[in-house]
């Protein structure tokens, strides 16, 4: 057994700690048995036994307690699977380190995160400011190739058929551009907050019904079915932003109408969940979503099946736009689905202004 012969009361050692406290705990047992037995023997043997019972029991519990948590502590801080070099590092140099030379090594770590955590914050305000700085000085010239288009497409004679139909495809294109310069441009404005909420009370199904009309043709095309939930007719009245919700289930249902199958339907469900929330969800019964993509579903730019977005002109914003509408209400969204029955996305709206 090794016993440091001088406790260091600066930065002291396990081994000093523990004999220290052994001597703190033996010595007064040994001046009690010679007081009361006057045998120096006696009081000796009962010292030495005290001492190092103790001295064993506190080093035990020293290694065997706290310094295990301050291991996991280390495992925690690394996150990394120890490889060999490491583990003994961890099983013969980490015991003998003290207390204050571990509580400055996490300092330093938490430092370093700090430092990451700031550099990751202004790498944040830097893209939300190049993503604006693009779709801001982007839109002129797009809007002006946009117009040239449409003029060469009214002055092309009927006879020159391939000519027409590569200036409808360029069309097509320059629309697509259209639709993510303004969804960036959307998306930077709700990150930054420069779109206020305009709250007023409207009845929600109103808005269901104006959003299947105004994309009659896309459900059309697709032969898709449109309805609310049976029972989910009764009017609701919800305290929104009322084009700003009108926008979250245009895309819900855009979204729906892209992954959904022909021949199909979406349902839209509004429920009372009580007094103060309304859960409006649209449900299709279209391929499905594998759950591994399901996290990742509200991110920019994400798609689970980019075959099919390119083919429709997704952006991979709308339900990001959507996720961003919703948690500016101070409300949630969520997503479920499963292969090959179909997908529910659904928000919640308050019913009444926030007394």
């Amino acid at each position: 057994m090794n016993i440091s012969p001088t406790p260091s009361t600066k930065n002291p050692t396990p081994q000093q700690l523990s004999l220290f406290t052994a001597l703190c705990l033996s010595i007064p047992i040994g001046v009690s048995i010679y007081l009361i037995y006057r045998d120096e023997k006696v009081a000796s043997i009962f010292f030495i036994a005290t001492l190092l019972s103790s001295y064993a029991l506190f080093q035990y519990t020293l290694r065997k307690f706290i310094y295990r948590k301050i291991k996991l502590i280390y495992k925690y801080i690394y996150q990394t699977k120890a490889n060999k070099k490491e583990e003994v590092y961890n099983k013969y140099v980490l015991p003998a380190k003290n207390i204050d030379e571990v509580t400055q090594e996490v300092e330093q770590w938490a430092e370093q995160r700090k430092a990451e955590i700031e550099m990751l914050k202004q790498n944040e305000v830097y893209r939300k400011e190049f993503l604006q700085n693009l779709a801001h000085e982007i839109k002129t010239p797009i809007f002006a190739i946009q117009g040239y288009i449409d003029i060469l497409l009214d002055e092309v004679p009927n006879d020159q058929a391939p000519t027409k139909k590569f200036l409808e495809n360029t069309a097509r294109n320059v629309e697509r551009m259209v639709n993510l310069v303004n969804d960036l441009d959307e998306i930077t404005k709700l990150e930054s907050g420069e779109q206020p909420l305009h709250k007023e009370s409207f009845i929600i199904q109103n808005i269901i019904r104006e959003v299947f009309d105004a994309l009659y043709i896309q459900i059309v095309e697709r032969h898709i079915t449109c309805s609310i939930k049976k029972g989910c007719e009764l009017p609701i009245t919800v305290f929104a932003d009322k084009e700003k919700i009108r926008q979250v289930i245009i895309n819900t249902v855009i979204n729906a109408v892209r992954y959904g199958k022909e021949n199909g339907s979406i349902i839209i469900s509004v429920y009372k969940t009580d007094d103060q929330h309304v859960l409006i969800e649209v449900s299709d019964d279209g391929v499905g979503i594998a759950e591994e993509h399901l996290p990742r579903l509200f991110e920019r730019f994400y798609r689970a099946d980019r075959n099919r977005s390119r083919q429709y002109g997704g952006s991979g914003l709308g339900l990001a736009i959507c996720k961003h509408i919703i948690e500016a209400h101070d409300q949630a969204m969520h997503i479920r689905s499963k292969v090959g029955v179909g997908t529910t996305i659904g928000f919640t709206l308050l019913t009444k202004k926030e007394s």
